[in-house]
């Protein structure tokens, strides 16, 4: 008799801590317009990835990928270090770089608990033969910040993030 309860129970406790497993942590996010200006340059379009960095400056989630070739991908160091060892699988991908003198417009999703609480937003870029930027612009993940005209360093002259 306590074989058979033993038989019929142990699925039943199973099937629950498999439920209870599968309920992830929904975070609300915010859906941003990501303007971004390239300076004039001449040569290869470049490679971009927005990353979210935790308060201590570490990566915490690549929010988007500007450039198709994950061959390439190694040339944007700091990133690589990152994105190499975890080999997550990357669906903030668009098919196309952007050259100097032109813009392009992303869709980035912003997790809402990240706002104004130490969170940081990096863009890097790389393009053949040119050069890196770990940190073309870096800015503190605040209110203020995201409504802001932030300055590039590097290969990007300025970004613009604009709630959708």
């Amino acid at each position: 008799m306590k074989i058979r309860k033993v038989i019929y129970t142990t699925p039943l406790i199973f099937m629950l801590f498999v439920a209870l497993l599968s309920f992830k942590k929904h975070t609300e996010s915010t859906t941003y317009k990501c303007l971004i200006q390239m300076k004039n340059y001449s040569g290869e379009g470049a490679y971009i990835v927005i990353s979210l960095l935790n308060p201590e400056l570490e990566y915490e989630e690549t929010l988007y990928v500007q450039g198709p070739d994950d061959e390439w991908y190694y040339d944007i160091t700091e990133w690589w270090r990152f994105q190499g060892k975890k080999r997550t699988a990357i669906d903030a991908i668009t098919g196309a770089t952007v050259s100097g003198g032109e813009r392009n417009v992303s869709i980035i999703q912003i997790p809402n608990d990240k706002v104004d609480s130490g969170y940081s937003i990096r863009f890097e870029s790389a393009v053949e033969d040119k050069g890196y930027h770990k940190s073309d612009v870096e800015f503190e993940l605040t209110s203020e910040n995201i409504k802001a005209k932030n300055e590039g360093t590097g290969f990007i002259r300025y970004v613009r993030i604009l709630p959708k």
